[in-house]
């Protein structure tokens, strides 16, 4: 019997890892062949990735979206993870019921969609001549109430032993955190990095609004230029989303344990 629920559970779990898969591997493949092959289903490699790659460049600055997208997400991510987790550690550690109203406040702000704001916030970032810049871009996204939150829970299981010792010895509040609640948070980082970076490369609808000129667009922008034509390459679309997915696949892979680690952490915080 026991060997029959664990067959059971193994099968479940293939099928749900194929069904987790599959679209991944369709997407890799459909990248090496022709519009006509995707459209027909086809599901083995083919010989069109070189001729696929040509035809995007010929019609897509790929070199420039990626360097936008790099950028844009690596200074998001960095100035980011800075605010959020001091902001989230002088939640914690300077604890008292204002702050517990703010960071309610800022919980609620969450159930607000971003379309509800983004036409006030485009004629905000007008008046301040931010429109076309990197700044403009980050603003909004800098200082969001999850990564806070993240960062709060996390901070809730740092030892306050540690902290009252460190300032007797003369060390101040910034060398707390710096040098003993920083390395001690790692996974927390390593969390909140991948979900910053991982938002911020896969951005589309602000980037769109905030970015109107072409040497601006993004890794995303670019996929939805392929579309959006009479004729779509689905050879190329696929070439496309496919390179747009390798620096997020790649930093989970890398960051995974981590990652989870620093979720989990925050949770039993």
């Amino acid at each position: 019997m026991t060997k029959l629920k664990n067959a059971m559970r193994y099968l479940v779990l293939l099928i749900a890892a194929f069904f987790s898969l599959f679209p991944l591997y369709w997407m890799i493949v459909s990248a090496t062949n022709t519009s006509t092959d995707v459209i027909r289903g086809k599901l083995t490699f083919g010989t069109n990735l070189f001729q696929n790659y040509q035809d995007l460049i010929a019609v897509q600055n790929l070199k420039m979206a990626m360097i936008n997208s790099a950028r844009n997400a690596i200074l998001l991510t960095l100035l980011s993870v800075l605010v959020c987790s001091i902001a989230g550690y002088g939640f914690e550690v300077y604890h008292d019921k204002y702050k517990d109203m703010v960071m309610k406040i800022l919980l609620l702000t969450m159930m607000v969609p971003f379309a509800a704001v983004m036409i006030p916030l485009f004629r905000q970032f007008g008046n301040l001549k931010l429109i076309n810049t990197t700044i403009g871009f980050m603003l909004p996204s800098i200082a969001t109430p999850f990564l806070i939150m993240l960062f709060r829970q996390s901070t809730r299981s740092f030892p306050r032993d540690i902290i009252e010792a460190a300032r007797i010895d003369g060390l101040s509040e910034l060398g707390i955190f710096l040098r003993m609640f920083v390395p001690t948070m790692k996974s927390t980082y390593a969390a909140a990095i991948t979900v910053v970076f991982m938002a911020a490369w896969n951005s589309y609808l602000w980037p769109k609004i905030i970015m109107l000129d072409p040497d601006k667009f993004t890794m995303p922008m670019l996929v939805s230029n392929l579309i959006a034509g009479y004729v779509t390459n689905y050879g190329v679309l696929m070439l496309a989303v496919t390179i747009c997915t390798l620096p997020t696949g790649i930093l989970f892979l890398i960051l995974q344990e981590s990652f989870a680690e620093g979720i989990t952490g925050s949770v039993k915080g």
